[in-house]
């Protein structure tokens, strides 16, 4: 998601992005297409009329990896889906777990299932993220509801290899996992499914009780600044 919402951040009045027509298999003619850019931006752009009218709703992926945990926040494909919630629509990320063969019919038939559910009950801007184990649908253990993990199935190490070079390794936990948790109930054969909300306002408190937000940023404003520094001239 921060890769999606630092490129539309970018974007200048305009601004053109690669659109290409192409044909799905089996797809009974329905018009698709490849757009040269992140997962948010496509799904913004469609929510914004750009290939006809605005979606219900935005299915993102599937993923070739598990999106589970608070690492969901640095997810382009659910920052697809959040994307549509912003424009208020709902929105479905998949994801499967890697395995040898993947399993995509299994991803494709439970994901089916959920946006049966999210078109027939489900409130507006309602966004479902669905981790689907690496296996066939007959050895699924069910579906479950589920929160985010602590930290989701990898974390992410950075190592210093040299002044001009950054590596991210992705190595597995070590922390005792919730059994209640995504990660935990996708381990077990579970397809988990957890509604997320995307960008919402937050009241700030202040230290002292009973100040209201409003008197912090009348504070804020009478507080004398630092004049701004010239990056170009330090350098």
């Amino acid at each position: 998601m921060s890769g999606s919402s630092a490129a539309i951040g970018r974007m200048h009045a305009d601004e053109h992005v690669e659109v290409t027509a192409v044909e799905i298999p089996e797809s009974q003619g329905i018009t698709a297409y490849a757009m040269a850019g992140p997962p948010g931006l496509a799904a913004m752009a469609a929510c914004l009329g750009a290939f006809g009218d605005p979606p219900d709703v935005v299915v993102s992926g599937i993923n070739t990896g598990l999106n589970t945990g608070h690492s969901v926040l640095h997810s382009g494909t659910v920052g697809a889906a959040l994307t549509a919630q912003n424009f208020g629509r709902c929105g479905i990320a998949v994801s499967i777990e890697p395995t040898d063969p993947w399993h995509w019919d299994t991803a494709c038939e439970y994901t089916v299932s959920v946006l049966a559910w999210l078109r027939e009950r489900a409130s507006a801007r309602t966004v479902i993220n669905v981790n689907v184990p690496g296996r066939p649908s007959s050895h699924v253990e069910g579906v479950r509801w589920a929160k985010l993990d602590q930290f989701g199935s990898v974390r992410a190490a950075v190592v210093d290899t040299g002044p001009e070079e950054l590596q991210f390794e992705f190595r597995a936990t070590d922390v005792e996992l919730d059994p209640a948790s995504d990660t935990a109930l996708v381990a077990k054969g579970y397809v988990t499914l957890t509604a997320l909300n995307g960008v919402t306002e937050a009241d700030v408190e202040h230290e002292e009780p009973g100040v209201a937000p409003e008197q912090v940023a009348r504070e804020l404003r009478s507080t004398p600044r630092e004049p701004a520094v010239d990056i170009a001239a330090s350098q």
